[in-house]
């Protein structure tokens, strides 16, 4: 059981990654928007590392 603080009515704010943590869909969107940026970035760094053809 969660006890109450004694500050008043006001209800204790959640800390910020317990509130992302919270979220599932932040947590999903999250987990296939990294990976896709970073593939992508690799995938244009590999490109311009790319010896030109003569």
């Amino acid at each position: 059981m969660v006890e109450q603080s004694h500050t008043g009515d006001r209800p204790e704010k959640l800390p910020f990654w317990q509130r992302v943590m919270d979220n599932h869909f932040l947590l999903l969107f999250l987990g296939v928007v990294i990976p896709t940026v970073f593939y992508i970035l690799w995938g244009i760094m590999e490109i311009a590392n790319l010896p030109i053809a003569e």
